[in-house]
């Protein structure tokens, strides 16, 4: 409850990397209380280089993707980034 509390403190929330492995049931409940607390106070960002599509796979519990992809897929703006990565492009050209 103390981390969720100041969580709550946080303007903006981003998760980066999302769902880049599974999860368990356990910690998709942790992440649903998070999710369920922002959604009527505060912004989160999530960064992910997983299809959105794919995202059910990745979640251990059927039930539990369908809250959390629910959560999370309806209300949200996506931008869909396409071209190589900076990284890439930046360790091509000797800068970083």
């Amino acid at each position: 409850m103390r981390f969720l509390k100041k969580l709550s403190k946080i303007a903006v929330l981003i998760i980066d990397d999302f769902l880049m492995s599974s999860i368990a049931a356990a910690e998709i409940q942790y992440l649903l209380e998070i999710i369920e607390q922002r959604s009527q106070t505060s912004a989160l960002i999530l960064t992910t280089q997983y299809p959105i599509d794919k995202w059910y796979t990745q979640i251990s519990d059927p039930t539990l993707a369908d809250a959390l992809c629910d959560r999370l897929i309806h209300n949200a703006f996506k931008f869909n980034l396409k071209g190589e990565s900076m990284r890439k492009k930046q360790k091509q050209s000797g800068s970083k």
